[in-house]
C-alpha cells in the first residue's frame, strides 16, 4: 500500500483547492491510500527552534506524518502570482533540520486552480522551484491548471465537468506511473 499525502494550499472551509483534491482522490487505484495531511496548524519556521532543540509539537507531529508518506499531491490555487504561505511553510518545515529533508525522493504532483481563466500557473510553476532543490521528482506531463474552477463544481462541490474529469483521471493515471517508477 502506498501513501500519497495530500496537502492543500487554501485553509477556507469551502475551498476550491480541497473540493478538487477530495474528488482527486478518489481517482487513485486500488493499493493506494490518500491522506490529507494538515499543513495549517505549523507554526512559521524558525530555524532556531531546531538549532534549541525546541521544535514545536506541530513540526514534529507533521515530519513524522510525512515520514510515512510515498509520495505527494499539491492542490493549491494562486496567491498574488504565486504559492500560499501555507505551502512554502510545511515544505521549510519538512526540509529542516539540515539533513532530515522529509520531501527527498518523494514523487509529487501539482494541481493548480483559480477561479479566473490564467488556472493558477504562477502558483504551479513557482511551487515546482523548491520541490526541486527539496529532491522530489514532480509530473511533467500533463499538467493540471483548472481555470473557472466554480463553473466546474456542482451545489456540492462534485466536479461536474465531464472533459475537467477525464484530464483528472489521466493527470492521476499519470502521476501513479511516477510513482511506480520511484517506490523503493
Amino acid at each position: 500500500m502506498i501513501k500519497v499525502g495530500i496537502l492543500v494550499g487554501s485553509l477556507r472551509k469551502e475551498s476550491f483547492s480541497k473540493k478538487l483534491a477530495i474528488h482527486v482522490a478518489s481517482l487513485f487505484p486500488e493499493g493506494y491510500k490518500t491522506e490529507f495531511v494538515e499543513i495549517g496548524n505549523l507554526p512559521f519556521y524558525n530555524q532556531d527552534f531546531d538549532d534549541e532543540d525546541n521544535a514545536p509539537s506541530e513540526y514534529t507531529a507533521f515530519r513524522n506524518k510525512m515520514k510515512e508518506i510515498g509520495a505527494v499531491l499539491f492542490v493549491t490555487p494562486e496567491y498574488n502570482r504565486s504559492i500560499p504561505a501555507v505551502i512554502k511553510n510545511a515544505l521549510d518545515v519538512g526540509s529542516r533540520p539540515y539533513g532530515a529533508n522529509v520531501w527527498d525522493g518523494k514523487p509529487a504532483a501539482i494541481i493548480s486552480q483559480s477561479p479566473g481563466r490564467l488556472s493558477g500557473f504562477g502558483a504551479n510553476h513557482h511551487l515546482r522551484q523548491p520541490l526541486v532543490f527539496l529532491n522530489m521528482p514532480i509530473l511533467q506531463q500533463p499538467e493540471a491548471y483548472i481555470g473557472n474552477v466554480a463553473d466546474l463544481l456542482d451545489e456540492n462541490g462534485n466536479v461536474k465537468d465531464e472533459r475537467t474529469v477525464k484530464l483528472l483521471q489521466t493527470f492521476i493515471d499519470a502521476f501513479v506511473d511516477l510513482i511506480k517508477k520511484h517506490s523503493k
